[in-house]
């Protein structure tokens, strides 16, 4: 399954808010977006969330960018 997501990082609490009207989700962290932080922390919630492994959740696109696409594993 892929996702689009819109990442807040440096946020105060960690949360996963969707899926949006457009079918896309947002994801607040706490991490900063530095050395790939932020990044760990959005696939490591979203893991969480639904109910997956760590390693099942991978950024496709977006690794530097608010808008990321998300692999997620079945």
């Amino acid at each position: 399954m892929k996702i689009e997501v819109k990442v807040r990082a440096r946020s105060r609490r960690e949360q996963v808010i969707g899926p949006l009207e457009d079918g896309s989700y947002k994801v607040e962290v706490k991490s900063p977006p530095v050395d790939g932080e932020a990044n760990k922390a959005v696939c490591d919630l979203l893991a969480k969330f639904f109910n997956k492994p760590k390693y099942a959740v991978r950024v496709l696109l977006g690794g530097t960018s608010s808008k990321k696409l998300i692999e997620i594993d079945d």
